[in-house]
């Protein structure tokens, strides 16, 4: 214990004593007191540190402040991977600083020789400043909006994205603002040279009042090298300063070396910087507002660069870069030494080459056949995102799909799953989704988009579907610019156009690969009568085949018995080697789900199997005999395990039951089904294991049958699928989505039909969808052949529907792309990317936007040309006023003359004798006429004499007349000559009036006939009605017998000279008559045409032109500088945005969007906008309307829910629900609101019918369904309430789960707290047992 120091300097101290704790103080003596220097101890330790320095401090510093470390007790090994419970991004201090400016000032760069320095301190040149925007000039600006932005939402925003969030910048889109930045001047050189010249230097910033002091700088010794520019035209327009390029390399070479060695260079090959200089002075004296040369110099300029910048070549870019790629398979190794991911087998070439452009970061379109192998390219994608530490992205358009590749990728990568109801591992470097999800993503800016390096888009051919094509058009638009894209395909005839759309969309190259040859060949089969006949074997059409089986046909039909099968053999036998590729007509017709018998459309005669699901041959007696006697032909032949693709749920299910009593599996594999089906079928509630449909497939299942349809519940359909993958199941009754949403082939596969129907009318099979089906025949590694077998029943389809359908080519791939008010609006919240440039880059613009350079060369062309003038000798030229008024008054006239010609009054007038005035089929002037012949019917042409304007003839030769009859010889080969009235046909029956002379009613007349008469040229032809500008009030006496009868010259001489003496008065034409007053024409619109017309005539001949002797040359002049004005009009709105062809239907949506408040007038999106934006499940415009009506406020939420189910539910015809009195209200409530908003769109011209829109959009055959199972029904029993099949009731009620949350979001935008808890109640009530239960695929067995 230390001593106590007492106040006088006494010292003592403190202690215990003994064992019993008292307190005792002890005086202290002098020598124990504190002695300074007795303290030190013996031995003094060196210093825990260093002594300090100023190296020592500054690393201190710089460790402490400058290299900050993670915190290692957050951080450390132990709680590596470790799930915070909180957000890390909403408790992040971020400093506030100020905002990001919007724009800023720059320098424009100018010639030197058009710089002003007037004004200017000490004479020197100061640059212009323009504002840029911020985003033009950041790094990676033009990626994502306007501004770069942190991460400050939840963390599931950074996977799904925000509707607050600004969307990426779109790839492909053009950028003008580097133009703007970085002018051709300042990007060539030229500041470079200016500086060496020891002109001023850019030192002071804009907007800044000092800058950096450079001193005075002094010209610098240098030489420019001069070359001819070899890929220049020679016609340019600006002669040699268009052939010098300056090579600035040798430039920067001299201007940074320290000794300047002169090039021994010709004269005529090198210019001296002080030549440059005296060149510069003397152009500086030129005139500085001359901008037309600045215009002319700067467009040749751009030209010249451009031409260089191509290599001198002048044809189109292709993005599509197909073949020449031969050499890389045969190099493979050597170009790809350390691959991402090592095959187990020798891989195609195909798949070489499209590994070979994955690793030199290009994209690729992969086209190959069914089981070929693409998804090969998908893996080793996977492979090279998780070697270069970023994402990729797997998409597909069915959910199978993406279930069964998350299983397939699971022990391979890092993967991870996002569908509509299911959310696995977002932070997963391999993402599989659907096509939907990764659309929501791109239009709410998920920051996951930043770590995309790859997006692998399958079953590309899928863009053709009409109602989900436009996502994958949607998808490719929008991806960001460092996405690369990764398309697989099954073969199509235009993949190069569907590829080259891509890169011009995305300015992106687009490699192109793939194989038309299968890995396993196919053979084809008609199945008839117990026997096979091959058909097609390997594309190599097989007559012989064909006429076999119809002669078995005919065979059988003709024989007098009824129990034999007709065994027929000839040929027919089934061996190993074919193949196919199409499909198309024939076959027998089935009973549909939704549409009972049909008689198959319009499609009548041999070749399609018109057959009905009545009595006779084709009862279920029958099928079942058929389908009993070719499963046992395969059976023997060892075809097996078979697909039978029927394009109907019903029938496959009558199918399976009808052969019952068949048993295709061992004890072995009965076991192993056994046990499967066990394990799979725990998971389900005990009421739910006992469901019909779960017992009958099971049933089915033990004795190696199965059935694949969109009825099955998801669950059953997966246990089918996995079963058929194990090989246990030999029979599978299959719709066509078998062969897209799964991949499992099989020895065989039959076609049961080749008709089906599409959800409009019945229809052949597609080549295209044959093929799809048809691919799944034929295990690699297992089988030498598939094996493709056509049903034949009541007849034997023709070899040309056979050749077309299998041989035939499949279906282009074409643009679905649809404009949608949920796009508009979210295009509508960024300003970077509107519409109209998704119109512009959507498939079905490719070909017009594809022309838009040449359209744009040729109107600058036409603007180039040198404009037309009219020199008026009257002072100011009116003529195009007058033209004008001429143009118009035709217009009126031509729509005067039809009318009149074809009415009867007109027809009336149209006598032998009646003058007329007739369109001149070569020259300018009309011809002035006489009717001949008048004709009975309607459709009959007249007779009728001409005066020609051309140069009489004397005679007319026979072979004149020979040739006049060759002329017409497809219509009259012997001539035109009409018999007497009695010995005529109806066709021919022409009226014979009686003239001034008596003959027998014969025409002997050769039509046409010409000839000429009193210095007159005339013609003698037909004419039809509507050939007739006008009927004149004149009328002439003729000599028909002499005319049409005898061909009299006098005749034609006298009635040539009454038609002349009409006209000896000065007229060209004799006075028409009026169309009001004679003719009687009473239609308003054409009397008030007729009075614009006579209005019209009345001001021409005010006009000062009308009498002008330069009229006609006038006339003509100004017709041609109207053409010009309307030709470069025509290509100016080619290339607007107004020749998009669904602009129109745009505007009328941006109407109905103002009309209904979700925009403003300045295109704002509102609140109800936002809204919408997140409503996918359903139509957004009845959902956002009926949350801002607040119609689920007064329901329950299971009320509420049934109610949504209308949304989301897609079957057509089911039976009637029976719903309670308040959701009946409901109902009618929403139905009321979908006609208001289609009677809207129907007022803004939009092709929508209000009835149609409102059925096409509101389902309500599942409310009542929906409604009990939120109320807690057993699933059992809910099934019995409806018609509808359990898989599509399961289906529903998930994407009613999806529907609730996109609610609930709406809700929160709302501020609606009750409709938010209603939500959410909501979907609680519906998530739950067998229709939310986990997929196989995912949790596994």
């Amino acid at each position: 214990m230390k001593p106590i120091q007492a106040a006088n300097g006494f010292s003592f101290r403190v202690g215990f004593s003994g064992y019993s704790g008292h307190l005792r103080v002890e005086p202290l003596y002098t020598e124990e007191r504190d002695n300074p220097i007795k303290s030190l101890p013996d031995f003094v330790l060196p210093p825990a540190f260093p002594t300090e320095t100023p190296e020592s401090i500054e690393e201190h510093i710089k460790e402490k402040y400058l290299l900050p470390r993670l915190d290692e007790d957050a951080f450390s090994p132990e709680k590596a991977g470790k799930q915070w419970d909180f957000d890390w991004f909403a408790r992040a201090k971020i400093p506030l600083e100020p905002s990001m400016p919007r724009a800023i000032m720059v320098p424009v760069w100018e010639l030197p020789f058009r710089r002003c320095k007037e004004g200017s301190t000490e004479g020197k040149w100061e640059p212009n400043s323009t504002q840029v925007d911020v985003s033009d000039i950041i790094v990676g600006g033009e990626t994502r909006g306007s501004f770069p932005r942190a991460s400050n939402g939840a963390a599931n925003d950074i996977v799904r994205g925000s509707i607050n969030n600004r969307p990426f910048r779109p790839g492909g889109l053009e950028d003008q603002s580097l133009e703007r930045v970085f002018p051709y001047g300042a990007s060539n050189g030229e500041w470079v040279r200016e500086v060496l010249n020891g002109g001023p230097a850019q030192t002071i910033p804009p907007g800044f009042k000092q800058g950096l002091k450079l001193g005075d700088l002094m010209s610098h010794p240098c030489s420019w090298n001069v070359y001819k520019d070899q890929s220049a035209p020679d016609d340019t327009s600006v002669g040699n300063l268009s052939e010098l390029s300056v090579q600035f390399d040798d430039l920067f070479k001299k201007a940074w070396e320290e000794d300047v060695v002169e090039l021994d260079k010709d004269e005529s090959d090198s210019v001296k910087s002080e030549a440059e200089a005296n060149q510069v002075d003397v152009l500086n004296t030129l005139d500085t507002g001359s901008s037309a040369l600045d215009e002319i110099l700067s467009v040749e300029a751009e030209k010249v660069d451009n031409g260089r910048d191509k290599g001198g070549q002048q044809q189109k870019e292709a993005w599509a870069v197909s073949g020449g790629s031969e050499w890389i398979a045969d190099q493979f190794y050597e170009l790809v030494p350390d691959m991402a991911i090592e095959f187990p087998f020798e891989l195609d070439t195909f798949q070489k080459e499209a590994i070979y452009y994955l690793e030199k970061g290009e994209s690729v379109f992969v086209a190959a056949h069914t089981s070929a192998g693409k998804t090969v390219v998908a893996e080793y994608a996977f492979a090279l995102a998780s070697k270069h530490c970023t994402r990729a992205v797997y998409t597909a358009p069915i959910k199978t799909i993406s279930n069964q590749k998350y299983r397939d990728f699971c022990g391979k990568f890092d993967v991870g799953l996002l569908t509509g109801d299911v959310s696995l591992r977002p932070e997963a470097s391999c993402l599989i989704m659907t096509t939907e999800i990764l659309r929501s993503m791109l239009y709410r800016g998920a920051d996951i988009i930043r770590d995309i390096e790859w997006v692998i888009f399958d079953e590309v051919h899928y863009v053709n579907d009409v109602e989900r094509g436009v996502v994958w058009e949607e998808v490719i638009i929008m991806l960001p610019r460092h996405i690369n894209i990764i398309l697989l395909s099954a073969t199509v005839p235009n993949t190069i156009e569907f590829a080259d759309w891509i890169g011009r969309t995305k300015q992106k190259k687009i490699r192109v690969t793939g194989t038309t040859k299968r890995p396993v060949p196919l053979e084809h089969c008609l199945f008839y009568s117990g026997e096979l006949y091959k058909i097609c074997e390997r594309e190599d059409f097989i007559p012989q085949g064909l006429k076999a089986a119809k002669d078995a046909y005919k065979k059988k039909n003709s024989s007098a018995t009824s129990g034999g099968t007709g065994s027929y053999s000839g040929s027919s036998t089934v061996q190993d080697g074919a193949r196919g590729q199409k499909r198309e007509p024939f076959n027998r017709g089935k009973q549909n789900k939704h549409s009972g018998p049909q008689t198959f459309g319009n499609y009548t005669g041999t070749g399609w199997g018109n057959q009905s699901n009545g009595g006779g041959q084709n009862s279920w007696g029958s099928r079942r005999t058929t389908w009993l006697m070719l499963i046992d032909k395969l059976s023997k032949k060892s075809l097996l395990p078979v697909v039978i693709f029927g394009f109907s749920k019903n029938q496959c299910d009558k199918s399976a039951d009808s052969i019952s009593g068949t048993d295709l599996t061992s004890s072995s594999e009965k076991s192993e089904i056994r046990v499967f089906c066990d394990k799979a079928f725990s998971r389900l509630k005990g009421s739910d294991r006992n469901l019909p449909q779960v017992v009958r497939v099971q049933n089915l299942l033990y004795r190696g049958i199965g059935v694949h349809h969109a009825g099955l519940l998801p669950i059953v359909k997966e246990v089918v699928e996995m079963l058929f993958c194990r090989g246990v199941i030999k029979v599978l009754f299959s719709t066509e989505t078998f062969a897209m949403g799964v991949n499992a082939p099989a020895r065989t596969v039959v076609f049961d039909t080749l008709r089906k129907f599409d959800g409009k009318e019945f229809r052949p099979v597609l080549p295209g969808e044959y093929t799809q089906m048809a691919g799944r025949a034929g295990r690699r590694g297992l089988d030498k052949i598939g094996t493709v077998i056509v049903m034949c029943r009541d007849e034997i389809p023709e070899e040309s529907d056979l050749k077309h359908v299998i041989t035939g080519t499949p279906t282009k791939l074409e643009s679905q792309f649809r404009l949608t008010y949920i796009m508009i609006l979210h295009l509508l919240r960024v300003e970077e990317l509107k519409v109209e440039d998704m119109l512009k880059r959507s498939f079905a613009e490719f070909h017009a936007q594809k022309k838009l350079p040449e359209q744009q060369q040729l109107l600058l062309r036409k603007l180039a040309q040198p404009k037309k003038t009219i020199e008026c000798i009257k002072g100011e030229p009116a003529i195009e006023e007058y033209y004008e008024m001429h143009t118009e008054a035709e217009e009126h006239s031509e729509q005067i003359i039809k009318a009149v010609m074809q009415s009867s009054v007109a027809k009336q007038y149209l006598t032998p004798g009646r003058v007329v005035v007739v369109k001149s089929q070569s020259a300018q002037d009309h011809l002035l006429g006489v009717v001949l012949k008048s004709p009975p019917a309607n459709n009959k042409p007249y007779i009728v004499l001409l005066l020609k304007p051309d140069v009489p003839s004397m005679t007319q030769s026979p072979s004149d007349r020979s040739n006049l009859q060759d002329k017409k010889g497809a219509d009259f080969h012997q001539g035109y000559v009409l018999l007497p009235k009695s010995k005529r046909g109806l066709e021919e029956d022409y009226r014979i009036s009686a003239g001034p002379r008596k003959g027998s009613g014969i025409i002997n007349i050769t039509l046409p006939h010409r000839g000429a008469a009193a210095g007159v040229t005339f013609e003698v032809r037909e004419a039809e009605n509507t050939e007739f500008l006008c009927i004149c009030n004149s009328k002439i006496k003729l000599d028909l017998p002499g005319l049409l009868e005898f061909v009299s010259n006098p005749a034609f001489s006298h009635t040539v000279q009454q038609l002349l003496k009409l006209k000896s008065n000065g007229n060209k034409y004799p006075p028409a008559l009026d169309p009001l007053k004679d003719l009687k024409l009473k239609d308003m619109d054409l009397i008030k045409a007729y009075d614009k017309r006579t209005h019209l005539l009345q001001k021409m001949s005010e006009n000062k032109c009308h009498e002008c002797i330069k009229l006609e040359e006038h006339i003509k002049l100004a017709k041609e500088i109207k053409k010009h004005k309307e030709e470069v009009n025509a290509l100016q709105f080619e290339l607007s945005n107004e020749a998009l062809q669904q602009m129109p239907e745009f505007q009328g949506r941006i109407d109905i969007l103002k009309e209904i408040g979700y925009i403003d007038e300045d295109l704002v999106v509102q609140i109800k906008g936002r809204v919408a934006c997140e409503m996918n499940s359903g139509e957004e415009l009845i959902c956002t309307e009926c949350l801002f009506e607040n119609q689920l406020d007064d329901l329950e939420p299971e009320e509420a829910v049934a109610l949504m189910s209308a949304f989301v539910f897609q079957q057509k015809n089911t039976s009637e629900p029976s719903l309670t009195s308040k959701l009946s209200q409901a109902k009618q409530r929403l139905y009321d609101t979908a006609i208001r908003l289609g009677n809207l769109q129907a007022e803004f011209k939009l092709p929508i019918t209000p009835e149609e829109y409102a059925q096409e959009n509101l389902k309500f055959g599942l409310v009542e369904v929906v409604y009990e199972w939120a109320k807690g029904t057993p699933f059992a029993d809910i099934c019995e309430l409806t018609d509808v099949p359990e898989g599509l009731i399961v289906r529903t009620i998930v994407r009613l789960d999806e529907t609730c949350r996109e609610f609930k979001t709406a809700a929160a935008i709302m501020g609606n707290s009750s409709l938010y808890k209603k939500m959410e109640s909501a979907s609680n009530a519906i998530k739950r047992d067998i229709v939310f239960a986990a997929s196989l695929y995912i949790t596994g067995v």
